[in-house]
């Protein structure tokens, strides 16, 4: 494999990605700012075309990747280990868990646990006949949103990823997914395009989520202290996020991230169980074994409604912007989880990405989002009316009717503190991994640069109006990383066809030797 990385003692980066991102990032900046005023209007406009006339296609394509995993899972596939027979897990099974949910999904579900049910209810994407349907439905959708079609998106990229790097020994990044199509081509720039493609969208989407979570981080401590809102106090949030995560950098992702998720698991389970057993404990295990049913017996019918007989647009606006966004977002995710899974055999990794994650997201948005739910039947609408008025309170809104309101509160704000941190940390990784060319020993200082750009993007961003915009154009990438992820899946396929051969190969030969030594004892005891 051709050395793709430029190394001296302080820079060890690929040189045609590392300064290709970097000329594409300050110039997307300078446009948005020049073109502040009709950026927006821009991107909205372009994005609506795109989720009317090509939601369908998104549709389709995350419901095959969530069963092209089952079938690897559950296929001859699933004996296979990343890394080859010898290899062992680096991580326990409760570290894993902990990084997979704090890098994935851990950030959304402090925003929408309350605020997307409590949409779903107020504006209902199909007609019910009575409130407690309508409620039912508000927490259908919002599973298949956070379930198993999502986790199918990051396990199916996880898994590609880390299959071609430590099976085929080429770099972590999505120009090795590739190789089957177009060998060693993918060392030149039609591999760096796709490289610069893939740490634009991982670098403006940790970008743009640090921007608009830092909205419910000022919400919270304005709830809890009274300080005003400003863009000034929302930039110092951010640098002080990136500044704690860069404390996780110098730390290595084997103490960082590690230690940070660990904690981030323990107060996220601490927050839930204040919610369970101070709120409508009762109802919250009735409605979630409920909820969960009712997803697993709809899933077919609700994970392939288009919204073709009433098209009102609430499709575009929830489901079609989910599979876009978390598409867009797994170059990020996928890479991180493909770095901490070696040793794992396909089924253990499929299985463990897909199912574990998937019921902590769902038991989560039931606890929240079903209690919230249960407040608005019994008549306390303040919290539709938060979410219609701004949806990042809406998850301190809720609590206003808890005891102990400030401390859970502050509990809230602390955990998502930590998920920002963590992700930070996780991305800037992720980020160096791209254009470093999947150098190992890159410096310190570089994650260290690629977590403040985040920062500064956000920054600037915030500053200039265009955090919306921005958004728009990560999500609207989705459409174009779809196609690459279904080429992916036949790329994956052919390289788990030749792994799999080899692997039954090895197999047969080990056992012909041991029906040879089997034979040979026999002999030798007929002989003695």
């Amino acid at each position: 494999m051709p050395n793709e990385t430029k190394i001296s003692k302080y820079l060890v980066i690929n040189p045609p990605v590392f300064i290709t991102t970097l000329v594409l990032i300050v110039l997307s900046l300078v446009l948005c700012l020049i073109y502040i005023d009709q950026v927006d209007e821009w991107f909205a406009a372009l994005q609506y075309q795109i989720t009317s006339n090509f939601g369908w296609f998104l549709i389709c394509t995350v419901n095959f990747i969530l069963f092209f995993c089952l079938y690897l899972a559950f296929s001859s596939y699933g004996k296979i280990k990343l890394g080859g027979e010898e290899a062992e897990p680096e991580f326990s099974n409760l570290s894993w868990f902990a990084m997979l949910f704090s890098a994935g999904m851990g950030i959304g579900i402090m925003f929408y646990s309350v605020a997307e049910p409590v949409s779903h209810f107020a504006n209902p994407p199909r007609e019910t006949a009575t409130p407690y349907l309508q409620a039912a439905q508000a927490m259908n959708f919002t599973s298949l949103h956070w379930g198993l079609h999502a986790w199918s998106i990051y396990a199916i990229v996880g898994l590609a990823l880390a299959f071609f790097a430590y099976n085929r020994n080429l770099p972590m990044t999505f120009r090795s997914l590739f190789y089957p199509f177009f060998g060693e081509k993918i060392h030149g720039w039609l591999g760096h395009s796709i490289d610069i493609l893939s740490a634009l969208a991982t670098i403006f989407g940790l970008a743009t989520s640090l921007g608009f979570g830092v909205t419910q981080i000022s919400s919270g401590l304005h709830f809890l202290l009274g300080w005003e809102i400003t863009s000034l106090y929302q930039s110092l949030i951010i640098l002080i996020v990136i500044s704690i995560a860069t404390i996780s950098v110098f730390s290595g992702l084997d103490k960082g991230v590690k230690i940070l998720s660990s904690a981030n698991m323990f107060i996220a389970f601490g927050l839930m169980l204040l919610v369970l057993f101070l709120g409508p404990t009762l109802f919250i295990f009735k409605s979630f074994i409920q909820n969960t049913g009712d997803y697993l017996a709809s899933f077919i019918e609700i994970s392939t409604w288009n919204d073709a007989f009433q098209d009102k647009g609430w499709q575009n606006a929830w489901t079609i912007f989910y599979w876009a966004w978390w598409i867009a977002w797994s170059p990020f995710v996928g890479s991180f989880i493909a770095r901490i899974s070696k040793g794992r055999t396909l089924k253990e990794f499929i299985l463990g990405v897909l199912i574990i994650p998937s019921l902590i997201t769902l038991l989560w948005m039931n606890v929240f989002g079903g209690s919230a739910l249960h407040e608005i039947l019994n008549g306390n609408t303040t919290i539709i009316e938060a979410v219609n008025t701004d949806i990042s309170t809406a998850l301190f809104v809720f609590f206003e009717d808890f005891p102990f309101t400030n401390v859970i509160s502050t509990v809230a704000v602390i955990l998502v503190f930590s998920f920002f941190i963590t992700s930070s940390d996780s991305g800037s990784l992720v980020i160096d991994n791209i254009t470093s060319g999947n150098a190992i020993d890159s410096p310190v200082w570089q994650r260290v640069f690629w977590s403040y750009s985040q920062g500064i993007i956000a920054v600037i961003l915030l500053w200039g109006g265009s955090l919306n915009a921005l958004q728009t154009a990560v999500i609207i990438t989705g459409i174009p990383f779809a196609v690459i992820i279904l080429i992916m899946c036949y790329s994956l396929k052919k390289g788990l066809d030749d792994e799999l051969k080899k692997l039954n190969k090895k197999q047969k030969l080990k056992q012909e030797k041991s029906y040879k030594d089997i034979i040979s004892e026999l002999i030798d005891d007929q002989q003695s």
